[in-house]
This record gives structure tokens, sequence and C-alpha cells, in this order.
């Protein structure tokens, strides 16, 4: 049945390409990423979960961050409420191309972190789990687990027919190149349902983590070690 078990194909920008190409895939990828409105599960989740007082300063780390896109627009976003985030964006193949001034770049594997235990406040990843298969997945949220002070928070996207029919219709009426069209869809091929990411959770040792659809189109997977924060059930 289609769309009933994730795809394990790799997809083209899984590896790393010239750095032109690179440009232009993350020339795209902002498109689509606006269009979305990548940002906004953070922007109205994290206010809600640790309160206007902890908010005020955050150290988070973004795994997978890419050219560091979302911590910069989360950075901005913060900073217009009179808030403090610093970011350390982390990426196999960093493309430093939107860094902000207190953002730094790490080039390092989720499945390994080179950081002590509870490094940070915040441990982020958006759309990124989906690339790694069952057990690295897995690896990735104890590594994720293991450098958060306070919490563990990722967005990924919700693998279902309507989804993928979204983005299909999109990436030809706006014209995306073939390359990333074809990464698009297999991304949702590749992407999660709700019991898959708990059962990962559990494998993880992230006792306690909730996992929940987000508008249908995203999973969110909230594990939290601070009895202060509230629920995702909490803020909806």
């Amino acid at each position: 049945m289609f769309l009933s078990r994730r795809a394990t194909q790799a997809e083209y920008f899984d590896s790393d390409r010239p750095a032109a190409e690179m440009a232009e895939f993350y020339l795209w990828l902002g498109r689509a990423n606006r269009f979305f409105g990548f940002a906004q599960p953070f922007q109205r989740l994290l206010p809600k979960l640790f309160g206007d007082s902890a908010c005020r300063s955050l150290s988070i780390l973004d795994v997978g961050a890419g050219d560091g896109s979302l911590g910069k627009v989360l950075t901005q976003w913060a900073a217009a409420r009179g808030w403090d985030w610093r970011f350390t964006n982390l990426d196999l193949h960093p493309h430093k191309l939107n860094s902000e001034p207190k953002t730094v770049f790490v080039t390092g594997s989720a499945l390994a972190l080179h950081f002590a235990d509870a490094s940070f406040d915040l441990v982020i990843a958006s759309n990124m789990t989906h690339h790694l298969n069952d057990a690295d997945a897995a690896q990735h949220l104890r590594e994720a687990w293991r450098v958060a002070r306070l919490a563990v928070l990722l967005v990924d996207m919700h693998r279902n027919l309507a989804l993928y029919t979204i983005i299909w219709l999109l990436m030809r009426l706006r014209g995306f190149p073939k390359t990333f069209r074809g990464d698009a869809l297999l991304s949702v091929k590749r992407a999660w349902r709700v019991p898959e990411l708990q059962r990962l959770a559990a494998q993880a040792g992230l006792n306690g983590a909730q996992v929940r659809l987000y508008f249908g189109a995203r999973v969110l997977l909230l594990a939290r070690k601070s009895a202060p924060l509230k629920t995702m059930k909490e803020t909806r």
C-alpha cells in the first residue's frame, strides 16, 4: 500500500554536492520552508512549553541545521521580543549562508555529538530525522537527549497522501528543479507516523516522550527533563 512503510532510498542531496549546486538547493529550500512556515511550530510551542521567563535566554542546538536558516529566523523572532536565543548549528556539511553574529556552525554527526552532557538548554531538529534509518534515528534521539539540559523538540513531516499531493502540486506550479522535486517527494515517503517515532523514542530511552500530529502535515516529538515544562497537550 502506498506510503504504508517508510522508504529507504537515499535522497540526492543527502550527499554533499558542489558548492554552486548546494547554494541553489538552499535557495529553493528556503522558498519551500517559507511556504510551509517551517519556523512556526517552534515559535508557537516554545514560549508555551518554557514560559516567557525561561525564554528570555536559551542556548539551542539545531541538529541537521544545513545553512542555519531556522536559527536565523528564530534568533530574530526572539530578539524582537527581547529574548536572547543563542544557536549552535550542526550539520555534516554546514553551509554558512545565513549566519547571525551570535551563531556558531559546527561540522559533526547527529549520531555522535561532540558536546558534553547537558551542554544546551534545548536540542531541536527540523525535517532532519527522516533522513536517517530507524537505528540511526534512535541513536540521534539518544545523543540529542544526552546533550539537552531541559528538553528535546523534533519537528518532521507526517507521511500521508495529502501532504504528498500538496508537495507534488507545489513543486510543479512553482517551477522547482527536478532534483529538488524528487527529494521533496522522497522526503514524504521517508517521513514518519506517530507510532513509529513513539517506538524509536522508547528504544532510545526517552521515557515519557510525547509524539503527536501537528495540523496533519507534521509530527512533533517532545522529551522533557524539566518538570515545570508544560505538555504539548496543554499548549493547544
